[in-house]
């Protein structure tokens, strides 16, 4: 077995390296470690997912290992991870699993595990439950007759989930065609009402999940089909999830895409200028663009960079008392209102903006001029040692000697293989490429 958490929970293939098997021994471990109980009540874990075919099979093994640990369970069934997330928190569970693989294709699946409050694990309880997993052969006391976990159908979660979203929108959304694709995922079941009931005229795409279609051809990692249909409609917006709807990006009117560092910059500046942007600072990854940081500081709102990850995003925010932050990829988190990156609730927020100040996104997302930027991944036989050559920070030196202010590099190791990430940024295209190429080979001979 090798490193179970990755940078967002547990991802492999499903009936594979995420058997149902390893789903119940990780429930099991979860159990242990979150919700340990005493005799004064019953803990108590909620259980989603997101509509691919497999999550059926590792729903009834989280549930079956939650209960054999004397953990009572409610089954939210398919809702978005922030939406499981939320009702951990507002139910007072001990933790929350949502079985899902994100943006990844239909043959994945994943494991994502929050603590009481709705939060995601930190990187040392990760360690303690992957520690307790792999000891999941050893014979351990299991609770018996009524110590053993019941299970209940959470029947109004979804409608409390629906009702909060529509509670945090600052302006209404009338007299706005927006076009959301719900990348036959969980927002299939929940973006069409959400935004038609806060007002906006709304055309749904990637509405039609059937546990094979998730993320195929559509969502935020297949944006075609969103622009194609934006501009048919003449909408105003476009909005794409991924398959469980914690990542929003979006289409402007002429179909041009709108990333998470542009969407995330709208957001700042709005809270900005309406006073809430705790301590005039935004929270951004490494990942960010140059661009995007030009932009904050023409707007006098600092940035605070954190590795990348939505959860070390969280961590930033909660430790400095932060009011928002997120990731180019699409996970932008208002802490007021969630604890963890929420796509419906970006793309609620940012067509709220487009309401308040009567501009059009490509307007509002103007502020930020994107630097080209290119991203090569690097195999190689020791990612510490890369870390450690003075080969490679020489000529990461040369590199941004010959870039200046005008462009930035990135050498970032994966958390989870033998590569190297490489990335620069640069007044052109053809400048980017170059210098991120010499980089490469570089890495590759160290």
């Amino acid at each position: 077995m090798g490193q179970l958490f990755g940078t967002d929970g547990i991802r492999g293939l499903a009936n594979a390296e995420l058997s149902p098997e390893l789903a119940l021994a990780v429930a099991v471990a979860a159990a242990e470690v979150l919700a340990p109980g005493d005799s004064s009540r019953r803990p108590v874990a909620l259980v989603g997912r997101d509509p691919r075919a497999s999550g059926e099979m590792l729903e009834a093994a989280v549930v079956a290992g939650l209960t054999s640990a004397g953990v009572d369970v409610l089954r939210c069934g398919v809702i978005p991870t922030p939406g499981l997330a939320f009702l951990t928190a507002d139910s007072d569970a001990d933790l929350g699993v949502m079985l899902s693989a994100s943006h990844n294709p239909m043959p994945d699946n994943g494991i994502k595990i929050f603590t009481r409050g709705g939060r995601k694990l930190t990187d040392d309880i990760e360690d303690i439950i992957e520690a307790r997993v792999r000891r999941a052969s050893e014979e351990r006391a299991r609770p018996v007759g009524a110590g053993v976990g019941r299970v209940l159908d959470d029947v109004l979660g979804a409608a409390r989930y629906r009702e909060h979203l529509l509670s945090a929108l600052p302006d209404r959304l009338e007299g706005l065609s927006i076009v959301v694709d719900c990348a036959n995922g969980a927002a299939a079941h929940y973006a069409p009402k959400v935004y038609a009931d806060a007002g906006a005229t709304m055309h749904a795409i990637g509405d039609a999940p059937d546990g094979l279609n998730i993320n195929d051809g559509c969502g935020c990692t297949h944006l075609g089909a969103l622009q194609q249909a934006v501009t048919e409609l003449g909408a105003d917006l476009g909005i794409a999830h991924d398959g469980d709807a914690d990542r929003c990006l979006a289409v402007d009117a002429d179909g041009q895409i709108v990333d998470g560092d542009a969407i995330l910059a709208v957001c700042a500046i709005g809270l900005h200028a309406s006073g809430k942007l705790a301590q005039d600072t935004v929270v951004a990854t490494v990942m960010s663009n140059l661009g995007f940081l030009k932009a904050m500081t023409a707007a006098g709102i600092s940035v605070l960079t954190t590795a990348v990850g939505d959860r070390y995003v969280l961590d930033a925010l909660h430790s400095g008392g932060l009011s928002l932050g997120g990731e180019q990829s699409g996970h932008v988190i208002f802490p007021e209102y969630a604890t963890t990156g929420d796509g419906l609730l970006t793309g609620l927020m940012l067509a709220s903006r487009m309401a308040a100040t009567g501009q059009s996104v490509a307007e509002l997302a103007s502020v930020v001029t994107r630097l080209p930027q290119i991203l090569l991944n690097v195999a190689v036989t020791d990612r510490s040692a890369v870390a450690e050559s003075e080969t490679v920070a020489d000529a990461v030196h040369v590199a941004e000697e010959e870039l200046g202010d005008s462009g930035r590099v990135l050498l970032r190791p994966s958390g989870t293989e033998q590569l190297v990430r490489v990335m620069v940024e640069a007044p052109t295209q053809e400048q980017a490429d170059a210098v991120a190429q010499r980089l490469a080979a570089v890495v590759a001979a160290s």
